[in-house]
């Protein structure tokens, strides 16, 4: 059993805690226990190693994930929970990047990491709404996103047509300067790029040397069968643009799952009301049961045979084992659970309600004299 410290506790953050609020989180306490703000202080250093190293589980969606599920023993072997020098160098650069200057690409806003070294765009964040019936067989669908696009005038350099953006001088490029505090190297943004590395004397006028426009595009996303309400998918590289040369940012789409009249969704289980007719719950009968059928092509209103015994209660419940909704691991399907409601007559004829008298007396009669009925009536 790991002996570290849970990822949140060192955070100080909930474990419902948003992206935003993780972020925060981490800057907060790698400040506090920065060595260059403690010198000499093992006890601050250590604090400040085990932010870093819980910021790199819980900032990315995939890790943070494995890690929700299987705590510390699901991150070992798989290089998710280990961390090296560089790995600390590209989180306090990021960090300063974003104190210092503001982050984001081309004032659109930030968000965005680092991959392989490189400044990357930001992430977007849609919903997406789906059906009972979409959600549990999986569907693939165009989303429309409204965010930055690359400037196809200057294909997301900034710079005017027929020109090009220029090495900044300050920092021969590299987009960073450094210095020294003390035994500490820090490196910062530089001031006169931006932490862009170049220097736009010509900008673009279609998006003003942004080099990114707003419009609204669409995006093929997969649902896969089972998602639920709450759960999100990552489609990577269709986020905000990063700086030319760079990767961009990845979109996530948040599930919203409409409900459904028919059914109440229990996880992988559908929970349905069926209507029985009071002779039929009495004499017991063949009934049908909603179903979501087998896959998007069956009609909506799709049912399956089903036998209630004679004598069922109201309130009486059965299941049908792999009739509910695909499981998302794809281990089958759920069960379908039916609940009986009988359904009582409001409206009775004069014959009817006659003939409901002679049950009832018949109810109500002792076996021995139900016996004797049915004989002087065979007679």
């Amino acid at each position: 059993m790991s002996d570290k410290r849970d990822y949140y506790e060192v955070l100080m953050v909930e474990r419902s805690a948003s992206a935003e609020e993780i972020r925060k989180a981490y800057k907060r306490e790698a400040l506090k226990h920065h060595p260059d703000r403690n010198p000499g202080d093992a006890a601050a250093e250590a604090k400040f190693k085990a932010c870093n190293e819980a910021y790199q589980v819980l900032q990315d969606a995939e890790k943070r994930q494995i890690y929700d599920q299987f705590g510390h023993a699901g991150l070992e072997g798989g290089g998710g929970g280990g961390h090296d020098a560089s790995d600390v160098f590209a989180h306090m650069q990021d960090l300063f990047s974003e104190m210092f200057s503001g982050g984001g690409f081309g004032g659109f806003g930030g968000g965005g990491g680092r991959r392989g070294g490189q400044r990357r765009g930001g992430d977007l964040r849609v919903q997406a709404r789906l059906n009972l019936r979409e959600a549990a067989f999986g569907v693939k669908r165009e989303i429309t996103v409204n965010a930055p696009t690359r400037c196809e005038d200057c294909s997301g350099s900034g710079a005017k047509a027929g020109t090009k953006p220029e090495a900044c001088s300050h920092c021969r490029g590299s987009g960073h300067v450094s210095n020294a505090r003390g035994f500490v190297m820090f490196t910062t943004p530089c001031p006169r790029c931006h932490g862009q590395g170049v220097v736009i004397k010509d900008h673009c006028k279609s998006c003003k040397g942004q080099g990114a426009v707003e419009r609204a595009r669409k995006v093929m996303v997969g649902f896969p069968p089972g998602i639920d309400s709450g759960q999100k998918l990552r489609v990577s590289g269709q986020g905000m643009p990063g700086p030319p040369n760079s990767p961009a940012g990845d979109l996530y789409v948040e599930i919203d799952v409409e409900e459904d009249p028919r059914f109440e969704r229990d996880g992988a289980d559908l929970v349905t009301r069926v209507h029985v007719s009071f002779t039929d719950a009495a004499l017991g009968a063949e009934i049908r049961v909603p179903s979501l059928g087998t896959s998007l092509e069956d009609p909506p209103d799709t049912t399956i045979a089903h036998k209630i015994p004679a004598g069922t209660q109201p309130g009486s419940v059965f299941q049908l084992k792999n009739h509910g909704v695909p499981r998302l691991d794809g281990r089958g399907r759920g069960s379908l659970v039916g609940v009986v409601q009988v359904d009582v007559p409001t409206a009775l004829t004069a014959r009817a309600k006659e003939l409901l008298t002679e049950l009832e007396a018949e109810l109500k009669a002792s076996p021995a004299e139900a016996s004797k009925a049915r004989a002087a009536g065979a007679k």
